[in-house]
């Protein structure tokens, strides 16, 4: 995460040098890179880039995080609005647990093999299994839906789900622009929740979500509107040169 409320980042940053920093060998090493900008309007604007550099759709763990980013930098309210290019967000802290208000879902619909397929800000395929997600093939598998041709040209995230109670599931996502699984992604376990809660007739409700990460909540409450809830934990910070990356 990087504050450019200056402006200066999004000029500099290459789609190089953004898979460059976000490589896990000759780089920090991350699944995606976010600029916090400013905006006219709103507390700030996200603007998401997946690890291979490219522009992304929205990162719903990633806005949390942005807000307790936000925070930090001394950017203080009592609720946050920001936009992403998926819309505006809300956002409220308490304690280590950021409460962020999704966009609404769109695009609902069953895929040709009995799965499920919805966009909550991103696209994400939903299967649920009766084998424990833990012993799946998750990349492999990932990357056969995520590239088939049902979802092209753009492919889509891919999310592998058991239910392990009327109000809890487990969750594991493989994740397009990183081509790899990510321990938690924010709009697949809210996708995951809402399928779930479509799926068992109910209009309102909260889910809570294991994943390889961490734990998370999702709630549809009684006006349909959805909330994806969780920890925000600075891990570090510092500092590196793009030039000589760029270079």
């Amino acid at each position: 995460m990087l504050d450019d409320r200056d402006g200066q980042l999004a000029e500099r940053l290459s789609r190089e040098t953004i898979a460059h920093l976000c490589h896990r060998r000759f780089g920090i090493g991350a699944d995606g890179l976010i600029l916090l900008q400013s905006h006219p309007t709103y507390h700030f604007k996200m603007q998401y880039y997946n690890a291979d550099g490219g522009m992304s759709s929205m990162c719903g763990n990633g806005g949390r995080c942005l807000v307790a980013f936000a925070r930090d930098l001394g950017i203080l309210a009592d609720q946050y609005t920001f936009e992403a290019i998926d819309g505006l967000h809300h956002a409220r802290i308490g304690g280590d647990w950021i409460d962020l208000q999704m966009t609404t879902p769109h695009g609902f619909k069953k895929t040709e093999d009995g799965q499920y397929w919805i966009d909550t800000g991103s696209p994400h395929y939903v299967g649920f299994f009766e084998t424990e997600v833990a012993e799946l093939a998750i990349v492999e598998e990932g990357k056969r839906i995520r590239h088939s041709q049902a979802f092209a040209p753009g492919g889509t995230n891919v999310n592998f789900v058991n239910v392990l109670n009327d109000n809890e599931l487990s969750v594991r996502t493989y994740e397009r622009g990183v081509e790899d699984e990510t321990y938690s992604c924010g709009t697949g376990v809210t996708a995951c929740a809402l399928v779930h809660l479509y799926q068992s007739g109910r209009q309102k409700g909260e889910i809570k979500i294991h994943t390889p990460g961490g734990h998370l909540r999702v709630r549809l409450d009684e006006q349909a509107e959805v909330f994806l809830s969780g920890p925000a934990e600075a891990v570090f910070t510092g500092k590196i040169t793009v030039s000589a990356i760029s270079d």
